[in-house]
């Protein structure tokens, strides 16, 4: 299976034209930031391996990618996670219910009980590894040729972070233009998240902080309700977990420097 050029759709909100690259329709399945983190696996032939073995939360975008991954190369697919709250055991929902059924094996307590072995691929909490560079580095292309294309000399990039793989390898390749704001934890989390990986500190992207600190997964009112509306105005289906923080990011940062 081959990505296809994300398209780059223009869109007006709360009085603000902005572009967003669509990588929520590169495919049914397999689409998204972690569609790119993931796409060195996909691409290429791991003859020794049968299985992988990641970790994270119940809900995890990751989570569900790595399934649709493991089903796409017929691997075994194990996930651990610190546990399952008794709702979601009796109403399977979300990422957790369609993991599961992509051959998904939920196993509880950490990923270090599994023993190190030459079939087994061992993928970090929400993608975080070098290997993410591959189909990042296709999406930095992407961008840069509609820029081109386009005649757009001062093109930034903002997008928001959980641990920051997507905005670190983007602004490797895209030339000090990417800006983020954390979406888990706050910024001190998030630049060290990008130290595990980069240990230079000038490459790594501009974090932005939100105006106030959420937990992550919990629902809030105000977040739900900027999603549903820029959802209504634009036909766009945001991610409901990350995307409504970074909007208003985006929107507060816009409308500072629109009166500045």
């Amino acid at each position: 299976m081959k990505l296809l050029n994300s398209p780059i759709q223009t869109i007006t909100y709360k009085n603000q034209t902005f572009l967003v690259k669509r990588d929520d329709l590169l495919h049914e399945d397999f689409s998204g930031n972690k569609a790119r983190k993931f796409y060195y696996f996909l691409e290429n032939e791991f003859p020794h391996i049968d299985k992988v073995v990641s970790y994270g939360s119940n809900q995890s975008n990751a989570m569900y990618s790595l399934s649709v991954l493991c089903k796409l190369k017929r691997w075994r697919f194990i996930y651990y996670i610190d546990h399952i709250p008794s709702y979601l055991k009796k109403n399977p929902n979300g990422n957790y219910q369609y993991a599961i059924k992509n051959g998904m094996e939920i196993k509880l307590g950490s990923w270090e009980q599994e023993k190190k072995s030459s079939n087994k691929l061992f993928i970090n909490e929400g993608g975080a590894l070098k290997e993410a560079q591959y189909g990042l580095k296709l999406l930095a292309d992407e961008i840069t040729a509609y820029q081109k294309q386009n005649s757009i000399k001062n093109l930034k990039l903002f997008l928001p972070s959980g641990t920051g793989t997507t905005a670190l390898f983007l602004q490797k390749y895209l030339n000090n233009i990417v800006l983020t704001c954390p979406c888990v934890g706050d910024s001190n989390y998030l630049s060290k998240q990008f130290l595990k990986l980069e240990s230079d500190t000038s490459k790594h992207p501009t974090i932005i902080a939100p105006d106030k600190k959420y937990h992550f997964g919990k629902l809030y009112k105000d977040n739900f309700l900027l999603w549903r509306d820029i959802k209504e105005k634009t036909k766009i289906e945001f991610d409901l977990l990350y995307d409504p923080i970074g909007l208003k990011t985006f929107l507060s940062l816009e409308k500072e420097k629109s009166t500045t």
